[in-house]
Formats: structure tokens, C-alpha cells, sequence
């Protein structure tokens, strides 16, 4: 009798362990939330015109070096050594500016970082704060991105919490 008893205490405690075990993780979908988070297409327009008016700046700026390459090239013959240093100087110029605008727009320290993290930052706290809250409500003791984790082949549907979250953030889909 004690055996039996002991044996059903013991199965219960590992049932009621393994039931612990299926809710200790959750997936988001990061992409899925993103999309549905009209502050988000917000930014990322904003941050493609602002890229699309520099790329644009750059390539003037690089046209503007090309065609006083070609110019030279036309009036070489024509000019003397000393105009021709000074083109030439004049061209290099051109187009170190023109690197140093992409590095100062596209680089790693760029202003398309600085804009990018300035707009994002806020979304992604945001999405962090309502993840956070979702899973201390649901007692998940860990939250995994399957749009970004390469090593999920398959998630069941129930541990995906991405739609909670979005309630969270005030949006449904």
C-alpha cells in the first residue's frame, strides 16, 4: 500500500512537472508584430525617403566627379602642367568628398544608424515591455524570436504568444 502511494505521489509530482515544462517557453514572431505595428511602417518610411534623399545627394556628387574626369579628359591636350595638377587635385577632391558623404550618411556610425536607432529604439522597447509583461502574466520563463532563430524547425501553435502581444501593444489582428 505504501509503494502504491508512494509511487502515485511520485508520478503526479513528475506530471505536474512536465505540465511546468510545456509552458516554460514561448515564441514571438518579431516580423509578424513588427508588421502590425502601424508606428513601425511609420519609421521604416520615413528612414527609406531619408536614404532615398541621400543616396540621391551621393550620386549627384559622384556625377559631378565623373563629368569633371570626362572634362579634363577633353581639355588635357589643351592644358599646361600646372592646370592639369590642379584638375587633377580638383577631381580627387570631388570624389573624396564624395566617399566621405556616403561614410558620413551610410557609415558604420552614419546618420542613417543614429536616425535608424533614434526611430526604433522606442518601437522595440515597447514591443519588449509588452513581451515581458505577456510572459510574466503566462508564467513563460523564456521568450524565443522563431523569425530570427534559424534552429526552430517547428513550434507548436498554442506557445506562440505573438498575438497577445499585440493586443498588449492596443493592436489586433
Amino acid at each position: 500500500m505504501k509503494k502504491l502511494l508512494f509511487t502515485m505521489i511520485v508520478c503526479a509530482i513528475a506530471a505536474m512537472g512536465a505540465n511546468a515544462q510545456k509552458n516554460a517557453i514561448a515564441v514571438v514572431d518579431m516580423n509578424y508584430i513588427l508588421k502590425n505595428v502601424p508606428a513601425y511602417e511609420s519609421a521604416t518610411e520615413q528612414l527609406n525617403q531619408v536614404s532615398l534623399k541621400w543616396k540621391k545627394e551621393i550620386d549627384a556628387s559622384a556625377a559631378e566627379a565623373k563629368s569633371m574626369y570626362e572634362n579634363y579628359q577633353t581639355e588635357l591636350v589643351f592644358l599646361s602642367k600646372e592646370m592639369q595638377v590642379k584638375k587633377e587635385n580638383e577631381i580627387v577632391e570631388k570624389e573624396n568628398a564624395t566617399k566621405e558623404l556616403k561614410r558620413k550618411y551610410f557609415g558604420e556610425d552614419g546618420e542613417l544608424f543614429k536616425k535608424r536607432e533614434a526611430l526604433m529604439k522606442p518601437i522595440q522597447d515597447e514591443i519588449y515591455t509588452a513581451v515581458k509583461a505577456v510572459a510574466d502574466a503566462e508564467g513563460y520563463a523564456m521568450v524565443i524570436d522563431k523569425s530570427s532563430a534559424r534552429s526552430i524547425v517547428y513550434a507548436v501553435a498554442k506557445v506562440d504568444i505573438s498575438d497577445q502581444v499585440l493586443a498588449k501593444l492596443g493592436y489586433s489582428k
